[in-house]
């Protein structure tokens, strides 16, 4: 039952952001995303914590989730995990953030390079020359790519799911991005997917972005004046996808439909400036949840 109201939840937000008006969410639409915030929160917690399914509070949000695979070292591969959610009925796969102060510099270098995602034509075979995507981001997402894979394999094949559903918050939400483009490449035609982020720099171009809202469904959540989102700036080339849910100051949640759209109610027009910046606003609260991992 749960899993038919999610769906028809989802279902609903798409065609609100398919509309060409700025919409406030409904409670229960709001609502909907509090499992997979604590998903994305999760994956800023010990692998081995993760695989256990003992990490405070996080995991208690999610009593119903069978762990499969978890890596990283916080380091040079970012942690991730990958399991199974019997009431959302989905494998869920998540990865790990990273410290704004540290994430800032990154996002804000004017030398960034966007590379074609096909370069690399084993893991993305027959996309297009013109899709591209930040460099930095496409090397965390290469790191763990096969094993993460690997994971959402053996979780479809171990518990009979044919649905994929990606998380992340910051970096770790770039990187859920391009597994949103990696993996339908590499699992069944028949393997449904939606992507769920929160805090989401810009990844891509504009044939990027395009493709995301060609062949994607992507929700990204972004927190009142949270300059990530921003970043890195739109001319050096890049854009947003659609699909944006913006928290407001007032705490009302609203869609913005299109790409990267500049009303004041949208993270473009609300933040136009690094005047505007609020770097606490990054880790939340979304609903109530900041990302962070407690093992409390």
């Amino acid at each position: 039952m749960f899993p038919l109201f999610a769906v028809a939840i989802f279902s609903e937000l798409a065609v609100l952001s398919a509309a060409q008006s700025i919409t406030p969410l409904t409670t229960s639409q709001i609502n909907y995303f509090t499992p997979y915030t604590y998903y994305a929160s999760t994956a800023f917690c010990d692998p081995a914590e993760v695989l256990a399914w003992h990490c405070g509070v996080n995991c208690e949000a999610n009593p119903n989730f069978h762990p499969v695979a978890s890596g990283g070292d916080g380091n040079a591969v970012q942690y991730w995990y990958v399991g199974y959610d019997s009431i959302l009925d989905t494998v869920i796969t998540a990865h790990q953030g990273t410290n704004i102060s540290n994430l800032l510099p990154v996002l804000t270098d004017l030398d960034i390079v966007l590379v074609p995602l096909a370069l690399d034509a084993e893991r993305f075979p027959g996309l297009d020359s013109s899709i591209k995507v930040h460099d930095g981001f496409k090397d965390a997402q290469a790191r763990a790519s096969a094993d993460v894979l690997a994971g959402v394999q053996a979780a479809m094949s171990t518990y009979g799911s044919t649905s994929v559903t990606m998380v992340g918050h910051s970096l770790g939400a770039a990187i859920s991005l391009i597994d949103s483009v990696y993996l339908p490449l590499h699992l069944p035609s028949a393997t449904t997917f939606k992507t769920i982020v929160y805090g989401l720099p810009r990844v891509g171009n504009q044939a990027f972005a395009d493709y995301v809202d060609a062949n994607l469904r992507l929700t990204h959540i972004n927190n009142k004046e949270d300059p990530i989102p921003t970043l890195p700036p739109m001319f050096l080339g890049y854009i947003h996808p659609s699909g944006e849910v913006h928290i407001e100051d007032s705490g009302v949640w609203v869609t913005c439909p299109g790409q990267d759209n500049a009303s004041t109610e949208c993270i473009v027009g609300d933040v136009p400036t690094v005047f505007q910046w609020n770097e606490a606003d990054h880790d939340g609260p979304y609903n109530g949840v900041t990302i962070q991992c407690s093992s409390s």
